[in-house]
């Protein structure tokens, strides 16, 4: 199979969909890997160093959209590539579609097959492609937050950890998930005083046992939200329902309830955000102001930290990207069933369900698919 890997374009956008070391796994199975010079150069990876993996190097993005039967992405394409898709050519990437009409109907309109990393499953029931990117999201949250929070930055003034004498931040996460309970790690690190809200009360017993009187547990209502926002300096929204828009927990009435200088991360925004008054914003420009809270809503938060998550992408991604390879999309996808949960388009049709819903769009179920293939 001709598989293509194109530099990223989004803005700040360092991270690239292989390393040369899944490019020589690739080879050595008998694939042919073309790789855009320069793709991997934000991080340190050289073109010498695909090259000597077995990559060919391509100077154009045109030419990997036109020759590769398999695109290797990291974040969802942009509309200068997804008018370059075509049918029968394969995309495994991030697309995060339910927020993204524009897109959705971009990738409809190329007739190509698209399986998303972000809703591929596993036997426990998690994410294993979206969870190395929760695990720096949330990691990141909390040092996004933390910078955030200080004067020149619009922020309340306030030392996350305290200092002897003086209280530490009071931080409230919204979701138990791998996103929150990496946030929760590093917030309690940092000597903050974090609370953690789930609807899951499995989730909060499980993290309860954990962590002890260090993390406060609560149950997830509009009630127990406000109440809480009222001295809380960091709320980082952590919220996901897989492949679909994100519930919003805090509407902008509920902003008044906050000290002002508070600080907003949201984590959930490629999915639309859990806060009603999110938006998406870049690495360049992070941050915007609504009634004195300070809003931090970068869609490719790990890609400021390029070099790892790179690495942990591509630790989770290969053995995906070479059953595709090497079996083709349909066995691949009739072999693994969680794989299969991946499928969000495919010849003009959505086969992930929540997308369908979130757009009002006509859904064709994966069975179909498949069995049609």
């Amino acid at each position: 199979m001709d598989i293509g890997v194109p530099r990223e374009i989004k803005n700040h956008e360092y991270r690239v969909g292989m390393t040369p070391g899944g490019v020589k796994e690739l080879v050595r199975d008998g694939h042919h890997v073309l790789v855009q010079c320069g793709a991997g150069s934000g991080i340190g990876l050289l073109d010498e160093d695909y090259a000597a993996a077995g990559a060919e190097l391509v100077k154009d993005a045109s030419e990997i959209f036109a020759r590769a039967e398999m695109i290797i992405k990291v974040k969802e394409p942009q509309p200068e590539e997804y008018r370059q898709l075509r049918q029968d050519q394969l995309l495994f990437t991030y697309l995060h579609l339910a927020p993204d009409l524009a897109q959705t109907r971009g990738l409809l309109a190329s007739g190509c097959t698209a399986i998303a990393y972000e809703t591929v499953t596993d036997d426990q029931g998690g994410l294993p492609l979206l969870a190395p990117m929760s695990e720096v999201a949330g990691r990141m949250a909390v040092q996004a937050g933390a910078h955030c929070l200080e004067k020149a930055q619009g922020g309340r003034g306030v030392l996350l950890g305290g200092v002897p004498g003086v209280s530490p931040a009071r931080v409230l996460i919204l979701g138990g998930g791998v996103v929150g309970i990496n946030a929760a790690r590093m917030a309690m690190g940092l000597g903050a005083d974090v609370t953690l809200m789930d609807t899951s009360l499995a989730r909060l017993t499980e993290l309860d046992a954990l962590y002890g009187p260090r993390l406060k547990t609560l149950y997830s209502t509009a009630a127990n939200i406000e109440a809480e926002l009222v001295h809380s300096e960091l709320v980082i929204g952590a919220v996901l329902i897989p492949g679909a828009a994100a519930p919003k927990l805090v509407t902008r009435d509920m902003l008044q309830l906050m000290p002002k200088g508070a600080v907003l991360v949201d984590v959930a925004i490629d999915q639309g955000g859990c806060f009603e008054t999110s938006h998406i914003t870049t690495h360049q420009d992070p941050t915007f102001d609504v009634d004195g809270i300070v809003h931090y809503c970068v869609a490719n938060m790990p890609g400021a930290v390029a070099y790892t998550s790179t690495f942990a992408l591509t630790n989770a991604t290969l053995p995906f990207i070479k059953a595709l390879a090497n079996l083709g999309w349909q066995q691949a996808l009739q072999q693994d069933a969680h794989l299969a949960q991946g499928l969000n388009v495919h010849q003009g049709q959505i086969v992930c369900q929540a997308v369908a819903e979130a757009h009002n769009l006509e859904y064709t179920p994966l069975m179909q698919v498949l069995a049609a293939d």
